[in-house]
């Protein structure tokens, strides 16, 4: 595929089609890489839970940390059909 380098301010840009952003799971965020004569452009890989501990710390403080939900339902024998 083909495309041209177009004015973007001071800078330069190309214009991707989304069927291509799609297929190359690309989003929001890419990163860069340049190589001997060309530029690799790939989809960031983010951590799959960045940020979970940080989460926890805060349910800690908050004290949302139980893991009982505070309902009764577990204090009677449940029977099941």
């Amino acid at each position: 595929m083909q495309s041209h380098i177009i004015p973007i301010g001071n800078s330069k840009g190309i214009r991707l089609p989304a069927t291509l952003l799609r297929q190359c799971n690309i989003i929001d965020e890419v990163e860069l890489l340049a190589g001997k004569d060309e530029i690799i452009i790939r989809p960031v890989q983010k951590a799959p839970r960045a940020g979970w501990g940080e989460a926890f710390a805060l349910m800690h403080e908050r004290g949302e940390d139980s893991l009982l939900i505070d309902d009764g339902l577990d204090l009677e024998d449940w029977e099941w059909k």
